[in-house]
C-alpha cells in the first residue's frame, strides 16, 4: 500500500531527531508495534474516507501498547479484531513498561473514543467505511520523573524539527485517504491540521478531546462531540 511508504519515511525521519532533558525516553510504536499498526491500516485504512480524525500523540496505555491510535487494548482486540506481537522500545522507562496486548491498564481517552464508535456504529466495518483515526505525532515523550510530555510542550527548536516531519507525513496520509473533512481531536491536533493542510481545500474542524484531564470531557463527552460534529456539517453519519 502507498501508505506504507509514508510510514517508512516517517520512521526514518523521526529517527534523525533528538530530544533533550527533561525528556529522557522516546517511544515510537510505529517501530516496535508495526505489526498491529499495519493490521489497522490494511484492514480499515483503505481510501476514500469521508472524515479523518487526528489525535495528538500516543498515550502510554494506548497506542504505546497496541500500535493503534487511541488504542485502548480491549477496543483494539475485541472490537477491531486486531492483535499481534509487540516488541519493546530500545530504552524503556522503568515506570512505563510496554507489555503490548498483555498490558493490564486501560487508556481512558481510547476507551471513550472507540466506545462511542462502537455504540454509534455497532461494527468497525460501519465506522471505518466513513471514518479513520490517525495521530499527528507517533512519538511518546517521557520525562525523567515519568511524566508524559506532549509535543506542544517541547522546546521551540525541537518542536520545529518535529513538526516539519509530522506535517509532511500528515499531508501525505490525508491526500491518500481523500477525506472531505479532517477533524482535530483537541486544539493542538486541529491547529496542526490547519497548518499542514492549508493548501488542500479540505475542511478542517475540531472536537473536544476525550482525556479525563479535560473537565468538559467528563460531562457527557459523546453528546458534546456529536453536537460539535453537527455544527461542522457532519450529520447523520
Amino acid at each position: 500500500m502507498k501508505i506504507d511508504k509514508t510510514i517508512d519515511t516517517l520512521i526514518k525521519e523521526l529517527g534523525k531527531l533528538s530530544f533533550d532533558l527533561p525528556v529522557s525516553h522516546v517511544y515510537n510504536p510505529l517501530e516496535y508495534a508495526r505489526k498491529s499498526h499495519d493490521l489497522y491500516l490494511h484492514q480499515f485504512g483503505k481510501p476514500p474516507k469521508e472524515i479523518v480524525f487526528i489525535g495528538m500523540n500516543p498515550g502510554p496505555w494506548g497506542m504505546a501498547q497496541t500500535g493503534v491510535p487511541f488504542g485502548e487494548i480491549n477496543a483494539v482486540r475485541e472490537w477491531m479484531g486486531i492483535e499481534a506481537d509487540v516488541g519493546t522500545p530500545e530504552d524503556v522507562h522503568p515506570k512505563r513498561p510496554v507489555d503490548g496486548f498483555a498490558c493490564p491498564k486501560s487508556e481512558v481517552s481510547g476507551k471513550r473514543l472507540w466506545g462511542w464508535a462502537k455504540r454509534r456504529f455497532k461494527t468497525p466495518e460501519h465506522f471505518f467505511s466513513k471514518f479513520f483515526v490517525v495521530n499527528y505525532c507517533p512519538l511518546l515523550f517521557i520525562e525523567t520523573g515519568c511524566r508524559n510530555r506532549t509535543p506542544d510542550k517541547l522546546p521551540k527548536a525541537e518542536k520545529k524539527r518535529l513538526f516539519d516531519v509530522c506535517d509532511q507525513a500528515l499531508l501525505k496520509t490525508v491526500l491518500y485517504l481523500q477525506p472531505e473533512y479532517v477533524i482535530g481531536i483537541g486544539n493542538f491536533a486541529a491547529a496542526r491540521a490547519k497548518s499542514a493542510l492549508k493548501d488542500t481545500g479540505i475542511k478542517i474542524g475540531r472536537i473536544t478531546h476525550p482525556s479525563p484531564a479535560n473537565p468538559k470531557a467528563n460531562k457527557g463527552w459523546e453528546q458534546f462531540i456529536e453536537n460539535e460534529l453537527s455544527e461542522i456539517g457532519i450529520k447523520g453519519f
